[in-house]
C-alpha cells in the first residue's frame, strides 16, 4: 500500500475539493490523479481560459437566429408578397364572353318569326 503524505490548503478549498471528489470519484487521491492527467495529457495550464462556455455559445446563437427570422419576415412583407401579387395579377386573364356565331341553329331558329309587318293605319286618317 502507497503511503499517504501531507498537503496544506485552506480550509474553504479542501471543502470544494472534498465535494467535489466526493461527487466524481471514489477517492480523494483519485480525483487528483485525474485532475492533474487532464491538464497533462490535453497540455493545457489550469490557469488558461478554455474559450466560451456551452450556454454563451447557445445565447449568441439564439439572437442570431431571432435576427435571422426578423430578416425573413421583413423581406417577406416588403418583397416577397407584393412581388408574388403583381405577378398573380399579369397571369390573371378573365375570359372573353362568348358571342354565338351566325351560322349556329340558336341565332338562326331566333330569327325565324316575320321581320317585317305592315304599319296599321287608324281608320280616321284614310
Amino acid at each position: 500500500m502507497d503511503s499517504f503524505i501531507t498537503i496544506r490548503f485552506k480550509r474553504k478549498t479542501a471543502k470544494r475539493f472534498q465535494g467535489f471528489s466526493k461527487t466524481h470519484f471514489k477517492t480523494h487521491t483519485e480525483a487528483m490523479e485525474n485532475m492533474l492527467d487532464f491538464f497533462f495529457y490535453n497540455e493545457i495550464s489550469p490557469k488558461e481560459k478554455l474559450g466560451p462556455t456551452g450556454r454563451t455559445i447557445e445565447a449568441k446563437l439564439l439572437k442570431r437566429i431571432n435576427a435571422v427570422i426578423a430578416i425573413m419576415r421583413d423581406v417577406e412583407k416588403t418583397q416577397t408578397k407584393p412581388t408574388v401579387a403583381m405577378i398573380q395579377s399579369l397571369f390573371q386573364t378573365e375570359e372573353p364572353n362568348k358571342k354565338p356565331l351566325i351560322l349556329e341553329k340558336k341565332y338562326s331558329e331566333e330569327k325565324k318569326g316575320v321581320r317585317f309587318r305592315e304599319k296599321k293605319t287608324p281608320s280616321n286618317q284614310l
